[in-house]
């Protein structure tokens, strides 16, 4: 069965190259306005999971800054206590001949002689805090961050910074120092420990009170410096979550602009699909065609922009 096409169709639109393409202009438009409106709402999507990642990260900051504040008013109860104990009685220096002296009396506590004993001698006599390793330092991007961070720059000054300091570079230097963190605890765990050891045995009743004295105030200097030093550590992974904050907060603004100028672009492309229908609609159509060909070609326009630049 033929079937024939009217000619007042075959007028309006005429079976030649532009006629297929102005037949096919409100297709184009619907098809680049649905692409639009799904680029907008992924965006969107990132730019909210972006905000729930730095709430997240804001939180580990905050856990590590309370961390720091503990421990320094703990350092500062320890310095406290020490300086009334020195106040209100004689203290003298802790020796390493009296110490190994009254322990050389219980050969079953706590032996010197080995190396958590050599390191707690260390600490108690010199004031020497276990080695740990030394810190990694970060990379010169993040060094500089953090050290706009700590001075307070103008946010514009460190979103420069940021910019130039990649996830990778800020994620490996916060692992650095957790490790580093961690290595350390360990390394004063051993030495508090023999400490302890210590301690019991020069609770006997046969212990010098004068000695039990200057390795009570010994014991107290070394429990300060180690709070001030983990007090340190945590206050430089609290330093890397912040950045992260500020680099994921940014991150989230960036996919929020580029949501809405999708979203814009999605605009001019049902518009282009409005106007075009319209013309296929109307005798006069030309100016129709101008204004839905402009419309998509903006629409185009926006998008390319805002995937390139944006």
């Amino acid at each position: 069965m033929k079937v024939d096409v009217p000619e007042t169709l075959k007028t309006d639109l005429p079976p030649s190259f532009w006629g297929k393409v102005l037949g096919a202009t409100p297709v184009a438009m619907a098809v680049v306005a649905t692409m639009l409106a799904g680029l907008s709402s992924s965006e969107m999507t990132r730019a909210q999971y972006e905000r729930s990642l730095a709430a997240q990260l804001q939180s580990k900051a905050g856990d590590q800054w309370n961390f720091f504040q503990g421990k320094k008013l703990r350092s500062a109860l320890q310095h406290n206590t020490r300086d009334l104990l020195v106040a209100g009685s004689e203290v003298h220096p802790l020796t390493r001949d009296a110490l190994q002296s009254a322990l050389a009396n219980n050969p079953a506590g706590a032996s010197l002689d080995s190396p958590g004993g050599r390191q707690a001698l260390a600490a108690l006599v010199d004031g020497t805090l276990p080695d740990a390793g030394a810190a990694t330092a970060p990379a010169p991007e993040v060094q500089a961050a953090v050290e706009a961070l700590d001075a307070s720059r103008p946010d514009a000054e460190l979103v420069a910074l940021l910019g130039r300091v990649s996830d990778e570079a800020l994620q490996d230097s916060l692992r650095r120092a957790q490790a580093h963190a961690l290595a350390f605890d360990a390394a004063v765990k051993a030495v508090g420990l023999v400490v302890g050891q210590i301690e019991n045995q020069l609770d006997r009743p046969d212990a010098s009170p004068a000695l039990r004295r200057d390795f009570t105030a010994a014991r107290l200097a070394f429990t300060a410096q180690r709070y001030d030093l983990e007090a340190w550590l945590n206050q430089i992974i609290a330093g890397y979550y912040e950045l992260q904050v500020r680099k994921t907060n940014l991150s989230a603004e960036r996919h929020h602009r580029r949501s809405q100028q999708f979203f814009y672009g999605m605009l001019a492309a049902q518009t282009g699909v409005i106007i075009a229908t319209l013309a296929m609609a109307a005798r006069k159509r030309n100016l129709l065609w101008s204004l839905a060909a402009g419309a998509g070609a903006a629409a185009v326009t926006i998008a390319v922009y805002v995937y390139l630049f944006i």
